[in-house]
C-alpha cells in the first residue's frame, strides 16, 4: 500500500469501522420505543423527554447510550413488528415501552393492544434486556369504564410480564391544575415545557433497572 493509499484508509477507517482495532460503541443502550409523545411532535430537536433523560444520564456521568426509536402515530402493533430488528441491532440493557395510546384513539380492541405489550415485553426480556413499561389514561370523555378497562392493559401486562411500570405517563401534564398550558394547540401533544415533568414521571421506575455503576 503507498502513502497516497495509506492516507486515504487511515482517514476513512475510523468512519466506517474498519480501522485496526476500532470498536463499536460499548455503552449500555436504553431503547425507548413509542409514539408521537417520545418522538417530539412539535417541538424542537433535542427538547423531548429522550433527550432530557440523555443528558440526565450524561449529568450524573452514567455510561448509558439512549436510542430513541419513537414513531409518532405508531401503534403497538406497528412497534411489535419493529422490534425484533431493533432488539438484534442495539441489544438494549433496558426497553422502555411507551404505546398504546394510538391504539386507543383509533379505537383498536384492548386485547391486541394487551397481546401486543405483553409481546414486546417478552421479546425485550428473551433478548436480555429489563423492561419499563409507560403507562397511559384516557379522558373521562371516553367513558368511566373504557378508561379504567385502558388503564388496567398497563397494570396487567406489567405485573403477568415482570416489568417496571410508571402507572401514568402524563401525571402532572394532563392531570394537572392547569393541563391546557402543557399541551400544544392540537391538546394532544404535551409542549416543551412538559417535557421535564415527563422525565421526571418516567426517572425513578427507570433507575430501578439501570445497570450497576
Amino acid at each position: 500500500m503507498n502513502r497516497r493509499h495509506f492516507t486515504a484508509f487511515a482517514t476513512l477507517a475510523p468512519l466506517v469501522g474498519f480501522w485496526p482495532g476500532a470498536q463499536a460503541a460499548t455503552e449500555p443502550v436504553v431503547l425507548v420505543l413509542g409514539d408521537s409523545l417520545s418522538a417530539e411532535y412539535g417541538l424542537r430537536r433535542g427538547s423531548g423527554w429522550v433527550a432530557l433523560l440523555s443528558a440526565q444520564l450524561a449529568q450524573e456521568r452514567r455510561a448509558l447510550r439512549v436510542v430513541n426509536a419513537s414513531v409518532s402515530g405508531d401503534t403497538t402493533s406497528g412497534g411489535r413488528s419493529r422490534l425484533p430488528a431493533l432488539l438484534a441491532q442495539h441489544r438494549p440493557a433496558v426497553l422502555v415501552l411507551e404505546l398504546g395510546g394510538n391504539d386507543a384513539l383509533r379505537g383498536l380492541p384492548l386485547e391486541m393492544t394487551r397481546a401486543n405489550l405483553a409481546a414486546m415485553a417478552r421479546a425485550g426480556r428473551e433478548a436480555g434486556a429489563r423492561v419499563l413499561l409507560l403507562g397511559m389514561e384516557m379522558p373521562p370523555n371516553y367513558g368511566a369504564r373504557y378508561a379504567a378497562d385502558f388503564r388496567r392493559v398497563f397494570t396487567d401486562v406489567a405485573r403477568q410480564e415482570a416489568t417496571g411500570l410508571v402507572p401514568f405517563f402524563l401525571r402532572g401534564v394532563a392531570d394537572g391544575p392547569n393541563p391546557v398550558a402543557l399541551f400544544q394547540a392540537d391538546r394532544i401533544h404535551p409542549n416543551e415545557q412538559a417535557q421535564a415533568q415527563m422525565r421526571d414521571n418516567v426517572w425513578p421506575e427507570l433507575r430501578k433497572l439501570l445497570p450497576r455503576r
